[in-house]
């Protein structure tokens, strides 16, 4: 009995001085640029199921690997919740595939996006738009 009191005192304690979790966001668009003509145009369109990968290193240098899928509307989510003290510092964000039936060339300029995570807890970070582009560019955009 003795023992259990001092061991529930502890998750008290523990409970009271808190380690004060921190929760951060990264989330981007990927789309396809029909045309490859670097603009989006009515002709353009979002990529469902397209693959990133999201590297972050912690400011207690463990080093995290997150694996995301675009949703209907081209936008994919990370998130996470862990004590402040092991926080996201700096983060790497790069497409991995297009799995669109045309649009499976990468777009110049979007091999990745290196950032520094700065944000309060609570807030997200909005990584720049990878473009994938069509191997064969339809004949109306010429």
């Amino acid at each position: 009995m003795e023992k259990q009191k001092m061991v529930m005192g502890l998750i008290l304690l523990l409970f009271v001085l808190g380690v004060s979790a921190w929760t951060g966001e990264i989330h981007g668009r990927v789309v396809c640029d029909v045309c490859g003509d670097s603009s989006l145009g009515p002709e353009d369109h979002v990529v469902e199921g397209a693959e990133v990968a999201v590297l972050c290193i912690t400011r207690s240098g463990e080093v995290l690997n997150y694996q995301a899928f675009t949703d209907a509307k081209g936008i994919y989510t990370v998130a996470e919740t862990m004590p402040e003290s092991d926080r996201w510092d700096a983060c790497l964000a790069r497409p991995i595939s297009s799995f669109h039936e045309q649009c499976t060339q990468l777009g110049e300029g979007s091999l990745g996006v290196k950032f520094s995570y700065n944000h309060p807890s609570g807030y997200s970070h909005n990584v720049r738009t990878f473009v994938y582009r069509p191997t064969n560019v339809p004949t109306y955009c010429i």
